[in-house]
């Protein structure tokens, strides 16, 4: 679909967070987001230093997840790594709410949760909470964007890429309908062409979390 278009790059999360990501795919990921001029390059807390040091003064963002990828470890752990992220130079933190809780209708649970992130990063370092739509029902999607607002994250964000499904464009109209233009919605996993980054775009995402990117701009 079409050719070349550089305007795509903004909307990318560059996103590498398999277990076995070693220091050649993290170059190789930081070379092509600053080539390609990508939103920030996504990865786990431990690379974040060598991912920060990468993208140093490229303009790219450096992006830590947290709590990742089940949003099961404690407030306190999660606020914890989002302090020792930022210290080792995050600039973006996507944080895995508690899912489990969501489930059970303890809502101040996920509140708080979120909440403790947003303390740890606020104000620098932008926060996108991590929602996980493929195990909630529409109502507790609805409920949980409301959370994340209420504890003051930046972002919304359909998922993990470690679950049961991924984004779609009926949530990510779901998200920014609930959120308005008090937050912003990101889409992540599947993102595999420009035909769906369209979708997502349209339906309201202004962020992609995927491998794909480079494909995308290229058309």
């Amino acid at each position: 679909m079409g050719g070349y278009d550089a305007s795509y790059a903004q909307y990318i999360d560059h996103t590498v967070l398999k277990a076995f990501t070693g220091r050649e795919t993290l170059k190789k990921f930081c070379s092509e987001a600053k080539r390609y001029n990508f939103a920030s390059v996504c990865v786990n807390p431990y690379n974040i230093p060598y991912v920060a040091d990468q993208l140093k003064g490229s303009g790219v963002k450096t992006c830590a997840v947290v709590g990742f990828p089940l949003g099961a470890t404690t407030r306190e752990v999660k606020a914890f790594e989002t302090r020792q992220a930022v210290e080792n130079g995050a600039e973006e933190i996507d944080m895995v709410i508690n899912v489990g809780a969501m489930k059970d209708g303890l809502y101040d649970v996920v509140l708080e949760d979120i909440k403790a992130v947003v303390a740890a990063a606020h104000p620098g370092v932008v926060v996108k909470a991590i929602i996980e739509t493929c195990y909630l029902t529409d109502g507790e999607k609805v409920k949980a964007c409301e959370l994340a607002r209420e504890a003051g994250a930046d972002f919304v964000k359909t998922s993990s890429g470690f679950g049961a499904g991924g984004a779609t464009v009926e949530d990510v109209k779901l998200m920014k309908q609930t959120v308005g233009d008090s937050m912003r919605v990101k889409a992540s996993t599947g993102i595999d062409d420009r035909g769906i980054c369209d979708a997502m775009l349209a339906a309201g995402a202004v962020r992609m979390g995927t491998s794909k990117g480079i494909l995308i701009v290229n058309g």
